[in-house]
């Protein structure tokens, strides 16, 4: 394997990391209402457990109410029961065709404390990132090693891969900004 397809595959794995992450920065409550707060919810369906997202249109009209309406009304009951057994600290109501989630506002406190979590959660990410750097740093140092390149490629290498982290450290680092922003902002 070439030191350039050697740095491609390691962006592809940092960008994969990148998405985790942001995935987990959605599912965090701001105070605001969001699809993104339900629709990864597993509902069970049949005896399947379903993504919500695949089961019901979800919207948020405003900023503290999110609409559910299932294609299969009766699902309603199950979409409830998983609405409640998540951690999300709402209480939903139904009308018999659409589920209506009222989204409350967050105190200072709980506000600091999402704060925090967001931190904790990116410099998770940044830690997947250096892991991801030192196992291919150390991959191409072999290669120096075993004669496949040259001391030369080795630090090119070692040079694209440190431009490669350095991408992906500050997309996270924007994205902390930005939705550390959106939490504290009342």
């Amino acid at each position: 394997m070439s030191i350039k397809e050697t740095i491609h595959n390691t962006e592809e794995k940092m960008k994969k990391a990148f998405e985790s992450m942001n995935r987990q920065f959605h599912e965090v409550r701001t105070g605001r209402a969001s699809p993104s707060l339900v629709e990864g919810l597993h509902i069970d369906y049949y005896g399947t457990p379903t993504m919500l997202k695949q089961l019901a249109a979800i919207s948020a009209p405003d900023a503290h109410l999110i609409v559910i309406q299932p294609w299969d009304l009766t699902a309603i009951a199950e979409i409830e029961k998983a609405i409640l057994k998540s951690n999300l600290g709402v209480s939903p109501s139904n009308d018999g065709k659409i589920i209506r989630i009222t989204v409350p506002q967050l105190s200072k406190e709980r506000r600091q404390e999402m704060a925090k979590l967001l931190h904790k959660m990116s410099e998770d990410g940044r830690v997947s990132l250096r892991t991801i750097r030192r196992e291919v740093k150390e991959s191409v140092e072999k290669m120096e090693k075993d004669k496949i390149i040259s001391e030369d490629e080795k630090f090119r290498g070692i040079d694209e891969l440190q431009k490669v982290v350095d991408k992906y450290i500050a997309k996270i680092d924007e994205l902390l900004m930005n939705k550390e922003k959106e939490v504290l902002e009342f």
